[in-house]
């Protein structure tokens, strides 16, 4: 018990000093914006650019990890879809962008250190193979279904172009764009750069991880909690033992077990807010889910950490 306390206490002091500074007043909103703004726009990308363009793309892209943590992720969109659909009745729009918070797992903030904590830094191979196209992956989803609602009874032509359009807007698609581009070509980069880049990617996680406590003390619980409760749990139980029971009949190695179903078993990312706050649906429940379910992630981490070997 007190080695799992070890591997998860750590990360979640971070966001939790960030919420209580953000909280007494001593890191103000703008502070917060300035910091997720480095995080995200670019000390991340630096993070998955440095990481893609190194892997071994032969070694590192298994099928059957790959098919298990994303069959897992699409029906945790599945289900959240239908279920704020069928349920909870609300709107298409809303019910996608819903079933995008089932999907969108917090691979980076929570899924890196968490796994880097409990496995060390050489069993993240398999999380950067994972996260090399889980942005992709999820807003082409996402955009897709929303385009597809939105344009009901129109002309689907002009939906490719949105939806890359959108995608490549994305800083952390663009960096992982860069790494594929770097590897599959093998242009050799110049030390001072890539030391210029190492300097800024040790501050991704933890400055992220304490920008993520401000960000989240700005997402109090607010109504639609069946709703919130009921995505949440798709994210964090739904994903994981799909995951699992897939990556066991595919007989994937413990290496990649590991990686996949501790990703899956992350919360809701950030990017599920960022999704329903582009598209104006349903923004107080991605922003709850996102709030409620990293603090559950806790009890998530703890209980597939006693199961994985």
């Amino acid at each position: 018990m007190g080695g799992l306390i070890n591997v998860i206490l750590p990360v979640f002091l971070v966001i939790g000093f960030g919420y209580i500074a953000v909280w007494k007043g001593y890191f103000n909103d703008a502070g917060v914006d300035g910091l997720m703004k480095f995080t995200q726009g670019f000390a991340i990308p630096c993070l998955l650019f440095r990481a893609i363009s190194t892997l071994d793309l032969g070694q590192s892209f298994q099928l059957a990890l790959l098919l298990s943590f994303y069959a897992g992720a699409l029906a945790g969109f599945t289900i959240g879809f239908f279920g704020a659909r069928y349920i909870f009745g609300r709107s298409a729009e809303e019910s996608v962008a819903i079933g995008f918070i089932g999907l969108f797992s917090n691979s980076v903030l929570l899924g890196l250190p968490i796994t880097e904590q409990a496995y060390g830094v050489d069993a993240l191979t398999s999380n950067y193979a994972i996260i090399a196209i889980h942005s992709p992956f999820c807003y082409a989803v996402g955009i897709t279904a929303m385009e597809v609602v939105r344009n009901a009874g129109n002309s689907v032509a002009t939906i490719p172009a949105k939806v890359l359009r959108a995608m490549f807007k994305n800083a952390l698609i663009l960096g992982i764009s860069l790494g594929f581009a770097v590897n599959l070509s093998g242009v050799m980069l110049p030390v001072a750069f890539t030391d210029a880049i190492d300097l800024i990617v040790r501050a991704a996680l933890p400055a992220a991880l304490f920008g993520l406590g401000g960000v989240l003390y700005r997402y109090q619980p607010e109504g639609d909690m069946r709703t919130i409760f009921f995505i949440v749990t798709v994210s964090l139980v739904v994903h994981p033992v799909i995951t699992f029971s897939l990556g066991t009949a595919l007989g994937l190695s413990t290496a990649d077990m590991r990686s996949s179903v501790m990703t899956g078993a992350m919360a809701p990312g950030i990017n599920a807010y960022l999704f329903a706050n582009m598209y104006g649906s349903a923004r107080r429940v991605a922003a709850s889910a996102v709030l409620i379910g990293t603090a559950m992630s806790v009890v998530s981490a703890w209980v597939w950490l006693s199961v994985l070997p």
